[in-house]
């Protein structure tokens, strides 16, 4: 009997699994058997590999083929470990050397016709290849730059079954080797400018403190006050994201399938889902591996739902538990994917059914049940994890008089040196961002001065105990922006009206 073994990776969420991928060819009548908990996709890869290596002008093993992959426990999915398998097949057959493909990660999947087809997860795939000491990868030629993504590891893209065998025997492919991409930074798209917004000066202040701190807002008015025009321009206003947080920016999106060939995502990323999107296109999910959902892909940067009341109450409801622990998690038949979401969040929201609840010189056309109904479609639970609570109110901004707001880039300066701040004071911690600070490490700050406003609003049923954290992550974000080292009483004051301006009010 002879055997041979290729490695490739199983991905779990984010999490990535080493497997083996054992052949052994002999010892019975000619048949392919393939073990190991493959789904089918996986158990499809016999006559995929099968019609591939015929396409390539070699004979299939005429004994009894096993293909084995370990370890057995852990259920795999997908067509990218077809590499993996022809790999060994090949080395079991003595067609290529043993060497390369048992000391190699392989990812990618093969075409009937013997074309290395592209798949998601590559540069997780490598991540967790890397961590157990793998040196060197194959992937499909098409994702060479993803995979050149991940410092250390030696990357061979082939574009077909041929290519594979002439690096098996370690011979270069044309357009691949190990020698990684130049570390081109991606290239900007256009970014809408705050300059852009006429009046509505508080809701750009508004804005800004959110982007200081990374809190959570909502934006409420009437139609056309520029609520959508606001949120579009608040990833202009936060820094760049660092090495890490852009690799793992950039995994996930490479589990969705998206593109990573201009390099890693360096800027937050925005996403805006419409308002039908449902429960798996918002937290993520699918009918067989679970992909990361929109509040997933805008991990590290903004999630934006604009008209927030049309959207399910369960699709909302489930924003709650993400937007308390920065992560997902979604529950499969003996497994649970883990997806990081820690997204800032903006809702704009109309006042009413119609929108005119409220407008001066305007009369709402809403009876009073629809009134009751367009408010209970925000519960009070997701209310009360927002930040900031803005009401836009109608601004003349053809008139003359009404100037220019600031750039975009004159305010992130300003949120660059408040994120400074918050870093320095939370060095010892594993929290960089007010916002994301808990309760019980916000009160260990020095304390704050005028308490006494936050204990008559909690006392008149206006500031619940976590609106009180809330206000306080508000108030030191004030603060870092005015470069004090304490929250004064005028930071209360100002983080208190902040929070208090509700939705439901408006309504």
């Amino acid at each position: 009997m002879s055997t041979a073994s290729a490695w490739s990776v199983a991905l779990l969420g984010m999490e990535g699994t080493l497997v083996e991928v054992e052949a052994a060819i002999g010892g019975g009548l000619p048949r392919t058997v393939l073990v190991g908990l493959p789904d089918t996709a996986l158990y499809e890869a016999r006559d995929r590999c099968r019609a591939a290596v015929a396409g390539a002008g070699l004979a299939w093993p005429n004994q009894l083929l096993t293909i084995n992959l370990t370890p057995a426990s852990l259920p795999k999915a997908g067509s990218h470990y077809d590499l993996a398998i022809v790999a060994a097949i090949l080395a079991a057959s003595d067609v290529v050397p043993r060497r390369i493909a048992s000391s190699s990660v392989l990812v990618g999947e093969l075409g009937l016709d013997g074309r290395v087809r592209e798949v998601r997860g590559v540069l997780p795939a490598l991540l967790a290849a890397r961590e157990v000491g793998f040196g060197t990868a194959i992937v499909p030629a098409g994702q060479v730059a993803e995979a050149q993504l991940v410092a250390g590891i030696t990357v061979w893209g082939v574009g077909c079954l041929a290519d594979l065998i002439e690096v098996l025997h370690g011979r270069p492919v044309l357009g691949a080797g190990p020698e990684p991409a130049p570390a081109e930074p991606r290239p900007c798209s256009y970014a809408p400018d705050l300059a852009d917004v006429r009046g509505q000066r508080e809701a750009c202040w508004a804005m800004e403190v959110a982007a200081a701190g990374g809190h959570h807002i909502l934006l409420h008015g009437a139609p056309g006050v520029g609520k959508s025009m606001l949120a579009e321009r608040l990833p202009g206003l936060l820094p760049d994201l660092s090495i890490e947080e852009a690799l793992e920016v950039s995994a996930v999106h490479s589990l969705a399938g998206h593109s990573l060939n201009e390099g890693l995502i360096r800027r937050p990323p925005y996403s805006s889902p419409h308002h039908n999107a449902s429960m798996a296109a918002m937290v993520g999910g699918g009918a067989r591996v679970a992909r990361p959902g929109a509040i997933s892909l805008a991990h590290r940067g903004v999630l934006f739902l604009d008209e927030a009341p049309e959207f399910s109450v369960r699709v909302l409801d489930a924003l709650r538990t993400p937007m308390e622990t920065g992560k997902v998690t979604i529950a499969r038949s003996g497994s649970q994917v883990c997806y990081p979401a820690r997204f800032q969040l903006v809702m704009a929201a109309n006042p009413c059914q119609c929108g005119m609840l409220g407008v001066p010189g305007a009369n709402c056309s809403c009876t009073p049940m629809s009134l009751r109904r367009y408010n209970e479609r925000l519960s009070g639970p997701i209310l009360d994890r927002i930040d900031i609570h803005h009401r836009l109110l109608p601004s003349l901004v053809v008139s003359s008089d009404v100037t220019a707001g600031e750039a975009s880039a004159t305010v992130a300066a300003r949120v660059a040196v408040a994120r400074e701040r918050q870093s320095s004071r939370l060095r010892e911690l594993p929290w960089r961002l007010n916002g994301d600070l808990p309760g019980a490490e916000l009160r260990k700050l020095p304390h704050p001065q005028g308490m006494s406003l936050l204990d008559d609003a909690v006392r008149s049923g206006r500031l619940s105990a976590r609106g009180v954290d809330k206000v306080l992550r508000i108030a030191w974000t004030l603060a870092d922006l005015d470069a004090r080292d304490r929250i004064t009483r005028a930071h209360l004051a100002a983080a208190l009206g902040l929070r208090q301006d509700s939705w439901r009010c408006a309504a």
